[in-house]
């Protein structure tokens, strides 16, 4: 396993997050608990979790993967482990969060609420990462900013990082803290795989310039580039086949991973792996990490013999004749998730 800095800060963590949203939904308590006792032990210190987790949210289980991974937590040393987790910020596309009944503007209000339930939820005095689920994009970032600030100050905050925002809004967010001499950003999660490398086109650039790191999510494209939906395959309890099955803006998310043109490229890049030697799984994950601009690549499982091409990506460097032909498939499909 190999370790990484997170932005500018004195963090460092391993290149393979462990991520829990299907914790409590997919996964039962149980089973969460081996996944992340097996992580651990392979070498994994950074684990990702959310105040509106599991998935799909609702209001039945929200916050259950919080409690999760605060009873792992007490199984282990605190200061062993890089915890990362969000305040849920406000709905803009395929899902309206649980949390405080819809009512997640990244203010003063909800912010401080927000901690205090997940602290209390993960049984911890302190958050590592804390991160802005979704951008708010109409609250002033100076109330945004000063209040992350407060946090970091009052020692519930190591650093805080931002998630799903946009180059203009990262920009923002870092020249305000500047102006205010609040803390900064120092990471964004953002969806970036085989799949979707929308986030080179001018995200990598605000990282690289700024120090800014990404940790990116779903890098095997929620299960699309394993190749269990070739061929028009529905695999029974599959995430996407479920979301395909709720209509609304479940099915319309669905149908960004599972198209005609994901599919064919997902083929290709199937193709470029098997002529590697590799699993897919394990080649999206180390093709995930092999880039200046990443720390990080979270992973997510729904059952733990899922982790086995996972972890072969740890210390996995994709040769440069294998990265060319990823972006011969790139260039010639290109945006199969739009």
């Amino acid at each position: 396993m190999q370790y990484r800095r997170l932005g500018k800060s004195a963090i460092v963590v391993s290149d393979i997050c462990m991520g829990t949203m299907t914790f409590g939904s997919q996964t039962d308590e149980a089973a969460a608990l081996r996944i992340l006792d097996r992580c651990y032990d392979a070498g994994i210190n950074f684990y990702d979790t959310a105040e509106g987790y599991p998935v799909p949210p609702d209001s039945k289980w929200v916050g259950r993967t919080e409690e999760i991974v605060g009873k792992w937590l007490k199984t282990k040393p605190r200061d062993a482990i890089i915890l990362a987790t969000k305040v849920s910020g406000p709905s803009h596309v395929w899902f309206r969060s649980p949390c405080r009944n819809g009512m997640t503007a990244l203010d003063r209000r909800n912010i401080l609420g927000a901690i205090e339930a997940s602290l209390t939820k993960l049984g911890t005095d302190y958050i590592d990462l804390y991160q802005t689920h979704w951008p708010d994009h109409d609250t002033a970032y100076d109330e945004t900013m000063e209040v992350l600030d407060e946090l970091v100050r009052a020692g519930k905050v190591r650093i805080s990082g931002c998630s799903n925002e946009t180059s203009w809004g990262l920009m923002k967010s870092l020249a305000t803290a500047e102006r205010l001499g609040t803390a900064r950003y120092q990471t964004i999660q953002n969806n970036f795989s085989l799949n979707n490398r929308r986030f080179e086109d001018e995200l990598a650039q605000v990282c690289r310039k700024e120090g800014v790191s990404l940790i990116p999510y779903s890098p095997i494209a929620g299960g699309v580039l394993s190749g269990k939906y070739k061929g028009g395959a529905r695999p029974e309890g599959a995430r996407f086949t479920n979301y395909l099955a709720m209509g609304g803006r479940q099915a319309q998310m669905g149908q960004r991973f599972v198209n005609d043109r994901s599919m064919h490229a997902t083929e290709r890049f199937i193709a470029i792996a098997a002529e590697a030697g590799l699993d897919p799984v394990t080649f999206a994950v180390a093709w995930s990490k092999q880039h200046d601009f990443v720390a990080s690549t979270i992973v997510g499982v729904s059952a733990e013999d899922q982790l086995d091409p996972i972890l072969a990506a740890a210390d996995l460097v994709l040769p440069d004749a294998v990265m060319q032909a990823v972006n011969k498939v790139s260039r010639e499909v290109p945006y199969p998730m739009g």
